[in-house]
């Protein structure tokens, strides 16, 4: 972190009233929620094939048991 970004940052922010101080908040919030997180897939390659076959089949079938009913008395 650019520590003379912040202080700069900062400065402005303190000369600011307070209901621009709150969306300057809510700004870098979402500014944090839009990086991505995670690893990139190629670091994740080095796991493909480590559940077997038979495992991955019997989860896609109840995924597709569990998530394709609709319960009309649910609501």
């Amino acid at each position: 972190m650019n520590t003379r970004v912040v202080e700069k940052v900062m400065e402005q922010l303190q000369s600011l009233p307070y209901d621009l101080q709150r969306q300057v908040l809510e700004f870098t919030r979402s500014l944090a929620l839009s990086v991505p997180r995670g690893v990139a897939g190629r670091q994740l390659l080095q796991f493909a094939g480590a559940i077997p076959r038979s495992d991955v089949e019997l989860m896609q079938e109840a995924i597709e048991q569990g998530c394709e009913q609709v319960d009309t008395d649910e609501w």
